[in-house]
């Protein structure tokens, strides 16, 4: 990330002429104590006062413009990777634990802890100007430094394993919530509020235990650092002092000595102090720069012709992205522009991974899916997505309006909008609202029945015509008039050239299409013209062929 290399060469250059003039102090106690005392010349005093005062307005406007240039970054990372985070988070799949990293590196760059850090470098120099005032002084200094830079290592050691460990809980606990707030219907009707609890509390304990544990074992380090800093202060005067006594230093020697030690010293206790910050800032940023490394910009790909809606999948094996288990296997198939797909298949065949892939949402673990030809990883998703409709099975509206919803919440195009919703059957459904279109969805489309958000779904997918169209049991929600409208839909989109797969069970469905793909445990078991594939399934669910009694017709299962 260049951005952070480059400001950080800024901060470290204003750092030198802050920690210079941090100096000021100790050389003012020197010649006070050595000059000014000795001659007893209130001119002299003036004057080093007015000197010393006119450094310390300089420091204060170096520090403001140091600290303004870490919250400048802060605000730059956040500008040029939160659309990127937001993006990757919904995309694909994650939790909001990118955001929260974002917003840890943005604090800790912008919070004192930061500051610290920068100034931690600058302790060898300081030291060794106490070395330049007497040897012995030297001594005891660099003594210190040493043993605050081992309680900065045994600090470091000692926190970090349960930091790592609470995090891991912490963002389960979230994780966990999340999912349950989004079936807080099913937990309240069957009574599963309790164990979900005890789950997340589980989660959410173990992560806090173990924070505590970490901060413990900080907190004893810091107190032991910051012991140990005050007896160096009391030791290094101690020294100074016997020197003073044998006449090898002066009392301003002394003085300054003491100065210039805790001030070298005091960037390692406060990095100590604030090592809990700063792990956690380095965890965060070390997971950022593992998804984004250094292509903060990105090199876009090269913007394609609109697809026309041509699908192939060739030797495809995929699965859950998260996971790494293959749940298809070596998918081979291929459909023209403007021609309609029936899929369907048990429980658990696929069905919703090959869904999944047809729209680029994952990728193929070896094989590949082509739209047009291209591979969907060299298409923008900004350009191909308003090509492509997608009706997962779990339908989630946003809040907004239903028109921002239709019109996926870019410019809306009131004409566009009604037609979606006239192609999807929900038309009425949506002028039947309060306002209509202009009826507010609460989260989640909570607010909504079932029926309703599957309906606007579908005029979310219809929307601006596009050139694949992908519905994933699209009348689970729906009644026989519903089912109808999305029938005549499919219909539609394939006289206007559109390519369209849909995941069903319903013979009245899948006999509305132009070829059948039937999958068994992640593979293809059949695929053909549906005239020749429908009667060899519908034989199969008719009759077992062990022959068991007779099935209901009202779906397939292949």
């Amino acid at each position: 990330m260049d951005i952070a290399r480059v400001t950080l060469g800024r901060v470290a250059f204003f750092s030198f002429f802050i920690n210079l003039l941090m100096l000021v102090s100790s050389i003012y106690m020197l010649q006070v104590y050595d000059r000014v005392l000795a001659s007893r010349s209130g001119h002299t005093l003036f004057y080093l006062s007015l000197l010393a005062a006119g450094c310390m307005a300089v420091l204060a406007l170096l520090e403001i413009v140091r600290s303004r240039l870490l919250v400048r970054m802060g605000a730059r990372f956040d500008a040029q990777l939160s659309t990127k985070v937001f993006s990757a988070t919904l995309l694909g799949g994650r939790s909001g634990q990118m955001l929260r990293d974002l917003d840890n590196l943005r604090g800790f760059l912008t919070g004192p802890h930061a500051l610290s850090l920068l100034d931690a470098p600058w302790s060898p120099i300081f030291i060794a100007l106490v070395y330049v005032l007497h040897p012995w002084l030297g001594h005891v200094a660099l003594l210190g430094g040493m043993i605050l830079l081992a309680l900065g290592v045994w600090n470091e050691r000692y926190t970090k394993a349960p930091l790592a460990e609470a995090g891991k809980h912490m963002s389960g606990a979230t994780q966990f919530a999340e999912v349950s707030a989004r079936n807080a219907e099913a937990v309240a009707a069957m009574g599963m509020l309790g164990g979900l609890k005890g789950v997340w509390q589980k989660h959410h304990d173990l992560g806090i235990g173990l924070q505590g544990q970490a901060s413990d074992r900080g907190g004893n380090v810091a107190a032991i650092a910051k012991a140990v800093r005050i007896f160096l202060q009391i030791a290094i005067l101690g020294v100074g002092a016997w020197l003073v006594i044998r006449q090898d230093a002066t009392g301003g020697v002394m003085i300054a000595s003491s100065i210039i030690m805790g001030r070298g010293l005091a960037p390692v206790e406060a990095s100590i102090g604030g090592w809990k910050s700063f792990l956690m800032a380095r965890e965060a940023y070390q997971r950022l720069y593992k998804q984004f490394g250094n292509d903060v910009a990105g090199v876009a790909p090269m913007p394609l012709p609109t697809p026309k809606g041509a699908l192939r999948f060739d030797a495809v094996t995929a699965g859950p992205p998260e996971s790494g288990r293959a749940t298809v296997r070596n998918l081979n198939f291929a459909l023209d522009a403007g021609t309609c797909l029936g899929i369907t298949g048990p429980s658990g065949a696929g069905k919703s991974t090959l869904a999944r892939l047809a729209v680029g949402i994952w990728r193929a673990q070896a094989g590949a899916v082509r739209l047009d030809g291209v591979l969907f990883a060299d298409w923008r998703r900004e350009e191909v997505g308003p090509h492509v409709g997608f009706l997962p099975q779990d339908i989630e509206l946003f809040p907004g309006t239903v028109a921002q919803n239709i019109a996926r919440f870019g410019e809306v195009d009131s004409r566009q909008v009604v037609e979606a919703a006239q192609l999807a059957g929900a038309h009425q459904t949506i002028l039947d609202l309060p306002q209509g279109y202009d009826s507010q969805i609460g989260p989640g489309g909570a607010n909504l029945s079932g029926g309703q958000r599957q309906r606007i779904g579908l005029a979310r997918a219809f929307y601006g015509r596009p050139s694949l169209v992908v519905l994933d049991e699209p009348t689970s929600n729906l009644d026989a008039e519903g089912e109808a409208a999305v029938r005549q839909a499919m219909d539609q989109l394939r006289q206007l050239g559109s390519t369209v797969l849909v995941i069903a069970h319903r013979p009245a469905l899948l006999g509305g299409t132009d070829n059948l793909l039937v999958l068994m445990s992640g593979q293809i078991a059949n695929f053909g013209a549906t005239s020749e594939i429908m009667p060899v399934i519908t034989r199969r669910v008719v009759t077992r062929p062990e022959g068991g009694n007779a099935e209901s017709s009202g779906g397939l299962h292949g």
